[in-house]
């Protein structure tokens, strides 16, 4: 496996509770516009400029609830245009975190109480464990599964069916 996948290391961004896909993909982009010019303009209904202080590696840390409304993989293929290394949230859509671990992104259930913005975060989703080392906060998290894990480490679903076309859930 790719041990990057399994280790991040990245720079808190934060939002809030409720960040649902219009409002992180908002549609007053979409017409005529490709993903790569919204992730250009990702999450600025909730923080200004988001975008432009996200730089390539850094995580997103939300509340509860982020990714809810709908199913649109478009918002995950934005974040992969970001450069996002993960996304740490107090809870996910349910529809949401599965877009996410088929596109490659992962993503971690975690209390994010006493996170702020800009602090060094470090996952390792092997073992189960978010840190910020800078403010003494070390939370365990439920592993991912080895195929969920398998399933990111070769850059998501499609990814991975093309490398084991055989595979099958043991």
């Amino acid at each position: 496996m790719n041990d990057n996948i399994m280790n991040i290391r990245g720079r808190a961004h934060l939002l809030g509770d409720g960040v649902n896909t219009d409002i992180h993909c908002s549609s007053k982009y979409l017409p005529g516009r490709d993903n790569a010019y919204v992730a250009q303009h990702a999450f600025e209904q909730v923080a200004p400029g988001f975008a432009s202080r996200f730089k390539p590696g850094d995580v997103i840390v939300a509340g509860r609830n982020f990714g809810i409304n709908s199913s649109r993989e478009q918002t995950v293929q934005v974040m992969r245009l970001m450069s996002a290394a993960a996304v740490v949230a107090s809870s996910f859509g349910r529809q949401f975190f599965r877009n996410a671990i088929n596109n490659g992104l992962p993503v971690v259930e975690c209390d994010i109480s006493g996170i702020a913005e800009g602090d060094a975060i470090e996952i390792d989703l092997a073992a189960g464990l978010v840190t910020v080392v800078g403010r003494g906060i070390s939370r365990e998290v439920p592993p991912l599964p080895r195929e969920v894990q398998a399933i990111l480490a070769a850059g998501g679903l499609i990814p991975f069916l093309q490398r084991h076309p055989d595979w099958k859930l043991a």
